[in-house]
């Protein structure tokens, strides 16, 4: 066993991937990924005793949220990016411990181990990994705390990059990173982990608040899904601020820019619609970009995490920023200030040939809370009269499993008086099937990204309050969730939070829940699988 990862729903035979990470990611890479978790824990408890002398240090918090991104699936490949932010956190560390005068006399082995040399990272790495913790369920709601964390930091840096903080939730990051490292009981930390859920709502609603005060409230919008006869820039990921400069930059230049993936929810923002050069969205969800990169044949800008191994046959013309990285990819770096130069990439642009196309028409989406709440009335009518029978959430992520047919053949057998509330590229299973409309009212209601899922919490409990219901779960909403990395974890616990239960998780339950620890969520929360569509249509329709 050379490495150990479970994070992902796809890790090898749901077990855990041993050699190399089934999303392509090196043994060393993951080991210097597990310290870096380590060693921030490590960091993070130094600023838990700072801050209680009045020491404080911005910085860290945003230190902290980088280092929990950078580790998600799919975003960061390069180990030399890993190895500098090991170093980057010990620096942050050992200038800290200097400045209170604090020994390393009873401190956790986090706060006081070092070495700047890469051989003795991967030594330690290979010491303090997830198998590290003998107790399985102690291990298990460790490492869903610790995935939640790595959603709720991911919603956080998209905040900060529009300059919206809430300090209650950098502190529950820091203070959670502190907690883990010690002893701690199931009981204790099954009570952390609807912490943790509580946590990813607010952060969501944050995050939400940030993209429409810079951006305006998503509209309804018919998104053109062809191509034009210009050379074009396409953008994935989830970032965007990075991809508001990117079209600030690219404006008269005879460029077209492209969204791609879980960027297509930009289409959706009053202020990007601005922008003429930006003329919709090529392909679809994040597991595909190895053809779809291809036939775009212009330059691509990988915001976030969703990365995949590079093929050849556009190397020379891929580039990540923020927390997504590959060996031999160039990195667009912000200076100071936040501000990032894509002037290489629009260079390499206006020499690219035009995009190859791949389909053609248009898909709607933009219906985020405020755009649904706009529709309440039309929405409510149509539940009074029985137009609508029941809305089903399959919000959630994509992958390239085989399995993941499932969610296209479901919405397809989906009776016609039903909605889908969805979010996060899992829409792509059904986002182009044409499904109809009830009234006016499409039949796939895309409320945008994953982090958007927190309207479909919106609006959940604003059909609530309308028909006057005690609990949310009385409403003639069912969830059928498709889950692959961390930000899905996160979206899970808070809708935990929020009390929602008997929600269906696929295609597998993940594989970092012990049997005990899934028999709780089951227990309390009604937590259960997928079988087959015809079989869960039967339990979901009753």
């Amino acid at each position: 066993m050379s490495m150990f990862c479970y994070q992902c729903q796809e890790t090898a035979r749901n077990q855990g991937c041993t050699v190399r990470g089934v999303c392509g990611k090196p043994s060393d890479v993951a080991n210097l990924q597990d310290l870096l978790i380590y060693l921030s824990k490590g960091l993070a408890r130094v600023n838990v005793i700072a801050e209680k002398n009045q020491v404080k240090h911005p910085r860290i918090a945003i230190a902290l949220k980088d280092n929990l991104f950078t580790t998600i699936t799919n975003a960061n490949f390069d180990k030399e990016a890993i190895v500098k932010k090991i170093n980057t956190t010990l620096d942050l560390r050992e200038a800290l411990k200097k400045e209170l005068q604090l020994g390393d006399e009873g401190m956790p082995d986090a706060v006081t181990w070092i070495s700047r040399d890469v051989k003795a990272m991967e030594a330690k790495a290979g010491t303090i990994g997830v198998l590290s913790i003998e107790d399985e369920d102690v291990r298990s709601l460790k490492e869903l705390i610790t995935y939640g964390l790595k959603g709720i930091a991911a919603y956080g840096e998209h905040a900060y990059n529009l300059h919206e903080i809430d300090e209650e939730v950098d502190h529950f990051i820091q203070d959670t990173l502190s907690l883990l490292l010690d002893d701690v009981s199931v009981e204790d930390l099954i009570g952390h982990t609807l912490k943790t859920g509580e946590c990813g709502v607010k952060v969501m609603a944050l995050l939400d608040k940030a993209n429409t005060r810079a951006y305006g409230s998503p509209e309804i919008t018919q998104v053109n899904i062809g191509v034009k006869n210009l050379p074009g820039i396409l953008v994935s990921g989830h970032d965007l601020k990075d991809f508001e400069m990117l079209l600030e930059q690219t404006k008269d230049q005879g460029i077209h820019i492209y969204t791609h993936s879980e960027m297509l929810p930009a289409n959706y923002y009053p202020r990007f619609k601005q922008y003429e050069h930006f003329v919709g969205n090529y392909g679809n969800a994040w597991w595909q970009q190895d053809k779809e990169f291809d036939t775009f044949k212009g330059p691509i800008l990988m915001t976030t995490n969703c990365i995949v191994p590079v093929k050849d046959s556009y190397k020379d013309r891929i580039y990540t920023t923020g927390s997504a990285g590959y060996p031999g990819v160039p990195h667009i770096e912000a200076d100071e200030k936040g501000y990032k130069d894509f002037s290489v990439i629009i260079e390499q642009a206006k020499i690219s040939q035009s995009p190859v196309e791949i389909e053609k028409g248009t898909i709607t989406g933009g219906f985020a809370h405020d755009q649904v709440v706009k529709l309440a009335d039309k929405i409510v009518d149509a539940v009074k009269t029985g137009a609508i029978k029941q809305f089903f959430v399959m919000a959630g992520c994509d992958g390239r499993m085989k399995s993941r047919d499932y969610y296209t053949q479901f919405a397809r057998a989906l009776p016609k008086d039903t909605v889908i509330l969805t979010a996060g590229c899992a829409k792509y299973r059904y986002n182009k099937l044409d499904l109809g409309d009830i009234g006016g009212i499409p039949r796939v209601l895309d409320a945008g990204q994953c982090n958007d899922s927190y309207s479909l919490a919106v609006i959940a409990l604003k059909l609530k309050e309308i028909f006057e219901l005690n609990d949310i779960n009385e409403l003639p909403i069912s969830y059928n969730i498709a889950w692959y990395e961390q930000k899905a974890v996160i979206v899970l616990l808070a809708l935990l939070s929020l009390g929602v239960k008997d929600i269906h998780l696929g295609p597998t339950l993940p594989a970092f829940l012990s049997p005990n620890v899934v028999d709780v969520l089951v227990e309390n929360f009604g937590i259960a699988g997928i079988t087959d569509v015809e079989s869960d249509l039967k339990i979901f329709l009753g």
